[in-house]
């Protein structure tokens, strides 16, 4: 097949439509990615590219017609706006100068919602349905993230949603229980099919690493990994980590990655004179991140309390499955619900401090035998329901199916 991906992310910025993309190609299928230029988490251009250059250049075997916008900066509002827009606008003009032939199109839309009305014009030029696959809900998850609230807006952007799936022929959806509110958009129920998140490869079950272990504080190690960001709740995480320490000062909080709330923890961490427990590590590349999983004696994983965030599945859960680790998870809904399920770690409900840090002593007092037990469990519920070929092929049949 020719295949069309429109996402507004991709290589080198780091997302799970870049594997995709590369699974894809593995099998035969020609694809071309419609993007814009890497920005992503920063706010600024990566090295080597700019607003002019480099409107197409080749990935793996992999076309990427690149089109500029403007940088996302900070991540505040008005910026993100302008970056939302400005790639929306302007890649849809770049799309109108390739000339490939596609036989589908194919949408990653992590946020912003924005990304459908490029592919809706690639659809009228090229004559090829789009399968449109929905990582967040919009508008909800302006809301739920800290956005945008005005009545008006949500308003308006809940058409613009409704209008862009009503423009795709297929919408696939990384959370059963997105379903209901999808359809309740003026989706028929019958257009929407569950297609999950894999991950890359690399992530596997692996030994730890003493040149990792030597980066890393001795102790009982909680590790999480990703955006830390508004999301992902590090007002509880902070708060359970105070109390931890108060009780055990040998349990670690390990924080690899980066985002808008970065600043907040490192203040938090100096107010409640946390240096000695909780450690800023800073991004490392996605390649690294099986080896510090490695090092970890359980991975962290946290949501906000929001209807919405309950029914997503976090992206990091995979990867946190497949490299074989036992699970503590503050989230509530689908998250919580598979944890559970696989028998691969502890839940306990968001925006509870006490009920986390408890949480995390019961982890502590877990026998070795008890935790691994946890992580094989982890695996195997991956390998059956995540693993990356398995959903390729799920994939491939989809768009061949129509």
């Amino acid at each position: 097949m020719r295949i069309l991906i429109v996402t507004q992310y991709y290589w080198p910025e780091n997302f799970r439509i870049n594997d995709l993309s590369l699974a894809l190609t593995e099998r035969g299928h020609q694809v071309v990615v419609l993007t814009g230029k890497p920005n992503y988490p920063h706010g600024r251009f990566f090295d080597g590219y700019s607003f002019f250059s480099k409107r197409t250049e080749y990935w793996n075997g992999i076309k990427i017609c690149r089109s500029p916008l403007i940088p996302r900066g900070k991540g505040g509002r008005l910026r993100l706006l302008m970056n939302y827009l400005s790639f929306a606008f302007l890649n849809a003009l770049r799309g109108l100068f390739i000339e490939d032939k596609f036989d589908k199109i194919f949408v990653f839309e992590p946020s912003p919602i924005t990304v459908g009305l490029p592919a809706i014009l690639m659809k009228w030029k090229k004559k090829a349905p789009i399968y449109f696959w929905v990582q967040d809900l919009w508008p909800h998850s302006v809301v739920a993230a800290g956005g945008v609230g005005n009545r008006t807006v949500m308003k308006y952007l809940n058409k613009l949603t409704r209008w862009i799936y009503k423009k795709s022929d297929k919408i696939l959806v990384q959370s059963e229980a997105f379903r209901e509110i999808i359809e309740n958009q003026g989706v028929a129920r019958n257009n929407i099919l569950f297609y999950p998140n894999s991950v890359e490869k690399l992530f596997s079950v692996s030994q730890p690493k003493d040149s990792v272990l030597d980066s890393l504080p001795v102790g009982f190690r909680i590790m999480f990994a990703g955006n830390i960001g508004e999301a992902q709740d590090f007002e509880t995480i902070i708060e359970a980590a105070r109390l931890v320490a108060a009780r055990n000062p040998c349990i670690k909080w390990v924080i690899l990655g980066d985002g808008r709330k970065r600043s907040y923890v490192k203040e938090k961490i100096i107010e409640f004179n946390l240096k000695d427990q909780v450690y800023l590590m800073g991004h490392y590349p996605m390649e690294k991140m099986p080896e510090f999983y490695a090092c970890a004696d359980c991975l962290l994983v946290s949501l906000k309390r929001d209807y919405i965030f309950s029914l997503t599945i976090p992206s990091k859960m995979q990867s946190y499955l497949a490299c074989g680790r036992p699970i503590l998870a503050s989230i509530d809904g689908e998250g919580g619900k598979i944890l559970i399920k696989a028998k691969a770690g502890l839940v306990v409900e968001s925006e509870s401090p006490e009920k986390l840090a408890d949480k995390v002593l019961e982890f502590y007092n877990l026998t070795e035998i008890e935790r691994n037990l946890m992580g094989k469990n982890a695996r195997k519920y991956f390998e059956a329901n995540f693993e990356r070929e398995l959903l390729v092929d799920s994939l491939e049949q989809i768009l061949k199916d129509g």
